[in-house]
């Protein structure tokens, strides 16, 4: 099991950037897949982005392309989420999650991933 630690989340004006950190302890960081999902108020948990164990592939939903960038630090054991151009739409808990995988795949569902964070708001103002 991994523990996973959400920060960087926050009030920001649209148009606007944040940087969201997941910093994770207790198991080997590079072992694991992650992944970015995010609950808008009133609504279901949906997918954000992933990124495979080496950080050399990853994926985004199509309501996020082009304006967020997932990123791994594998050796500060750190997953980031780095968001430009944010939209109230955007508003959301975000949370990170990890899926022990040491193969060349990420995941986009959310029951694929068996730990998660706390989750850190995201407030996205007009």
């Amino acid at each position: 099991q991994v523990r996973l630690v959400e920060s960087g989340g926050g009030l920001v004006q649209a148009g606007g950037s944040l940087r969201l950190s997941c910093a994770a302890s207790g198991r080997t960081f590079s072992a694991y897949a992650m992944g970015w999902f995010r609950r808008p108020p009133g609504k279901e948990r949906e997918f954000v982005a992933a990124v495979t164990w080496s950080g050399m592939q990853t994926y985004y939903a199509d309501s996020v392309k082009g304006r967020f960038t997932i990123s791994r630090d594998n050796a500060m054991n750190t997953l980031y989420l780095q968001m430009n151009n944010l939209e109230p739409e955007d508003t959301a808990t975000y949370y990170c999650a990890a899926r022990y995988n040491i193969g060349n795949r990420y995941y986009t569902k959310d029951h694929e991933y068996g730990d998660w964070g706390q989750g850190t708001q995201v407030t996205v103002s007009s």
